[in-house]
């Protein structure tokens, strides 16, 4: 995944540490199969966006569906995070 240079509603930016991409992040208002609470981001990618709860260090990034319908989630360490209304994170 890569970053998506067309977020809506941007937050911020971070750089993922493992291959140093970046991505921007928005906020999740779409409560679709997962919470707003649980993943309140959206963290664009080349082909669209995914679910996120994206924190300081590192982010939860929703990747695929389960076969019960729970969510398959990886976590990345992030290097930088940036929040544009408040700056570095």
């Amino acid at each position: 995944m890569a970053l998506q240079t067309h977020a809506q509603d941007q937050l911020g930016m971070f750089i993922e540490k493992e291959k140093g991409n970046h991505f921007e992040y928005s906020s999740n208002t779409t409560d679709y199969w997962v919470t707003i609470e649980d993943y309140p981001h959206k963290v664009w990618v080349r082909d669209g966006w995914r679910y996120a709860r994206v924190l300081k260090t590192v982010a939860y990034i929703v990747t695929d569906e389960a076969d019960d319908g729970s969510p398959i989630v990886q976590k990345w360490e992030l290097k930088k995070n940036t929040n544009y209304n408040q700056r570095s994170l």
